[in-house]
């Protein structure tokens, strides 16, 4: 934002503090996009969609057990949903085209909502800070989870 000579910055100290928690935010998770978008199995792009989905869910959930403070600041932030997040819609556009790959599956839309869902920062917090559940434990369960929702059995992990 361009100042006025004598003016003062509008943007309070609640939203420069939210600017600086989503820019490290998308800079840590810059590693996951890229890893989605170039690279190889089970993440990149030329993997099936029945083993994309689990992978790229399973890499949400362990970015957000390694950053779940920051996580949990972006999207429990009440002015920002997590829902208007760049990175929301990024993945769930992601997970809707994969899951309409993928034979029999329907109702795609409401799928990946509710599979990015399982993934949320609170959620995640609740689980894993909470209620103690170890961080394999909580890739099984998803892993499971994603397995009954897609008709498949679970990857190994």
């Amino acid at each position: 934002m361009a100042l006025v000579p004598g003016s003062r910055d509008r943007a309070g100290p609640a939203d420069t503090r939210i600017g600086l928690i989503r820019a490290l935010y998308e800079a840590r998770l810059e590693p996951v996009r890229e890893a989605v978008e170039e690279g190889s199995p089970p993440l990149g792009p030329a993997t099936p969609p029945v083993q994309r989905v689990p992978a790229l869910l399973d890499a949400l959930l362990c970015f957000k057990l390694d950053n779940r403070h920051l996580a949990l600041a972006l999207e429990g932030n009440g002015s920002d949903s997590p829902y208007r997040a760049e990175h929301y819609e990024r993945w769930d556009t992601l997970l809707h085209v994969m899951l309409e790959q993928i034979p029999g599956l329907t109702g795609s839309a409401f799928t990946a909502h509710a599979l990015l869902a399982s993934v949320r920062a609170d959620l995640v917090e609740h689980l894993a800070g909470q209620g103690r559940v170890p961080r394999e434990e909580l890739r099984e369960q998803l892993a499971s989870f994603i397995a009954k929702v897609l008709g498949t059995r679970p990857c190994g992990g």
